[in-house]
């Protein structure tokens, strides 16, 4: 007999699990330009230029830790900005894009599909294209 703790906590694992499938799923679809499926890096660049967009508000051309909104914490800004003027420029930020997309294709085919999306890497790149 499946007692009432069991089901509460799988459904609490559904839950939990759902939210983060569903991004790499929406996410596919939202960027996936040829409809394969997966995303490639044009693919991931083309959306992160879109959210760079989005995210420098005042159109100076780059992303201060207060426009990354918590995309990338103060490490990484630091080690993403060559110049050390505490800001991103489109470059660097794309740059720090391809790095994450590499991070997240373990497979190396070129390819991020939902389940590499999903992953620890994966999610890192997602929060640079939303």
């Amino acid at each position: 007999m499946i007692s009432r703790r069991s089901v509460a906590l799988a459904l609490t694992a559904a839950l939990l699990s759902g939210p983060a499938w569903s991004a790499s799923g929406s996410a596919i679809k939202m960027f996936d330009t040829d409809n394969d499926g997966t995303l490639d890096l044009a693919e991931v660049k083309k959306a992160a230029a879109a959210q760079f967009a989005k995210l420098d508000p005042d159109h100076d051309g780059t992303l201060d830790v207060r426009e990354l909104r918590g995309r990338l914490t103060a490490k990484e800004l630091a080690a993403a900005d060559p110049d050390h003027d505490g800001t991103l420029t489109l470059d660097e930020y794309l740059s720090v894009v391809e790095q994450r997309f590499k991070a997240a294709d373990p497979d190396g085919d070129g390819t991020l599909d939902a389940k590499e999306l999903k992953s620890r890497a994966g999610r890192a790149l997602l929060r640079l294209l939303h």
